[in-house]
């Protein structure tokens, strides 16, 4: 009988791929100061975050910092995710009160999941571990803080995931078939579905970051705003 895949070797071999799809499943992680459950992050901890981000960004505008730290942390839970789904079979069950994060500067927030336990890695349940347990929280909490748009959030979450993709592919080429497969079955389930396309060329959204209103920024590739 072949063993289960062991989401924490998963993890340890997928974070090889770059920092966004860095997981630390040190089990001490729980005791560490540092370190405090995703909870927080859509909850006390949140003004404190979107301030933080504001000021390293140089804006005035907090729902500015508000996006980017969100599409910032998406992208930190889809990478490792779709990731040892693809490679391994298995997803890391990233229970939000025992995943953990710590603010790092420059980047995104820094995760930590202490031996996670592995589920079946299909559409439904990336989509469950990752937008029902993890994103739609964070949406609902930086909404009741600033005044930033739902379709835009989701937008930079299906951002997030396209980015994601594209460089999982580059890395581990052998997956790129699987992975965007999964991928689309992602975008095609709300609220993902309608926030952009997939294509021959990469993914392009049907709405945009604000990442131009930064002080030096512009358009992203994906960009709504950008000529066809």
């Amino acid at each position: 009988m072949k063993d289960r895949p062991d989401p924490t070797a998963a993890l340890a071999d997928v974070a090889r791929i770059g920092p966004f799809f860095s997981v630390d499943t040190d089990p001490g992680i729980a005791d560490h100061p540092l370190w405090r459950p995703f909870t927080e992050l859509a909850g006390r901890a949140l003004p404190d975050q979107i301030a933080a981000v504001r000021a390293r960004l140089g804006t005035g505008e907090e729902r500015v910092a508000a996006s980017l730290l969100f599409q910032g942390v998406a992208g930190r839970l889809w990478s490792p995710v779709l990731a040892a789904a693809v490679e391994h079979g298995v997803l890391p069950d990233l229970d939000p009160a025992r995943t953990y994060w710590r603010a790092a500067s420059p980047g995104p927030v820094l995760l930590a999941a202490p031996e996670p336990p592995g589920l079946v890695a299909d559409a439904s349940a990336v989509h469950r571990v990752v937008v029902d347990r993890h994103l739609r929280p964070l949406v609902s909490a930086l909404r009741e803080v600033t005044p930033v748009a739902e379709g835009l959030l989701w937008g930079n979450a299906a951002s997030a995931l396209a980015g994601a993709l594209t460089v999982l592919a580059g890395a581990r080429p052998g997956s790129t078939a699987r992975a965007g497969r999964l991928v689309r079955e992602l975008l095609e389930a709300p609220p993902l579905r309608g926030t952009g396309e997939l294509g021959p060329r990469g993914f392009r959204r049907r709405s945009c970051c604000l990442y131009y209103r930064v002080p030096g920024g512009g358009l992203c590739g994906d960009c709504a705003l950008r000529e066809p």
